[in-house]
């Protein structure tokens, strides 16, 4: 199956890796394998997303909770009023509280369906809830914003499955929030680095949770802040299961702009 065309959402910083907006196409660079490509189409504008809000809701979050729905909330406050979102809580399983909605209240409602209480299957929730953006098409634009304070101990999905899945052609881009002070060890926080660097997302470790509501307010104007660029790969014939992808941006004034886009995908013969 060909792919008709990559669409890469990037986020601009620059050495002080404040956001940088305005630059225009000629700024930017798309290496696929290594081979330049020719830009498509190019735009920044702050378009509606899908976003998915995934949730730890194991034993240790329960003194957590309040905190960190308030800080989701005030996120979804601050995101484009047009942004369609989902809640999953996941323990041992995951649980879809609210389907797609931009309804404040009604996600409200769903991010305090709290049992808090058993394990941690932080994978299968990331897989279940990348399965759903895929499956509903409406908007293009996907993100997904985990929140967990504990490793991955009971799911059937691999950190690798997990990380395959999220690496589809036009997947979302992944921000974590890691809470520090409970069971996150330093496994559990390589894995979540990996999971959102690979989409071109960022994850968190804040030291209180009181630095929660700023980092979600971070990722809000993020997300809003993106430059939106496409183009079709070159070379077709014979491409081997991943593309790696790397993205430059170089403009007048600035020493050093760093580009936060996914690393790469998968085919999607192989991926589906």
């Amino acid at each position: 199956k060909q792919i008709e065309e990559v669409v890469l959402h990037a986020t601009v910083v620059d050495e002080q890796l404040h956001l940088v907006t305005g630059l225009d196409k000629s700024a930017f660079a798309v290496y696929e394998q290594g081979q330049p490509q020719t830009i498509t189409s190019f735009r920044q504008e702050d378009v509606p997303v899908e976003m998915g809000i995934v949730v730890d809701n194991s034993g240790s979050m329960r003194d957590k909770r309040g905190q960190v729905n308030q800080a989701v909330l005030n996120l979804v406050r601050a995101s484009n009023p047009e942004d369609q979102v989902f809640v999953v809580n996941f323990g041992q399983k995951p649980y879809l509280d609210q389907d797609f909605t931009s309804d404040v209240n009604l996600l409200q409602a769903a991010l305090h369906q709290v049992s808090a209480k058993g394990s941690t299957a932080l994978y299968d929730a990331i897989v279940a809830s990348a399965i759903h953006l895929e499956n509903n098409s409406r908007l293009s634009k996907k993100v997904l914003l985990v929140i967990t304070d504990g490793e991955d101990n009971m799911s059937q999905e691999t950190l690798q499955e997990a990380s395959r899945r999220l690496q589809q052609a036009n997947g979302p881009t992944l921000y974590a929030i890691g809470l520090t002070g409970g069971g996150l060890q330093s496994e559990g926080r390589e894995a979540l680095q990996r999971l959102a660097t690979g989409t071109g997302g960022v994850a968190y470790f804040p030291d209180s949770l009181d630095q929660v509501d700023s980092i979600t307010r971070t990722v809000a104007r993020d997300i809003r802040s993106q430059y939106i660029i496409a183009y079709k790969p070159r070379n077709q014939n014979g491409k081997p299961d991943y593309q790696s992808l790397h993205v430059e941006a170089h403009a007048p004034g600035y020493a050093k702009l760093t580009v936060r886009t996914r690393s790469g995908y998968y085919a999607p013969e192989s991926g589906n």
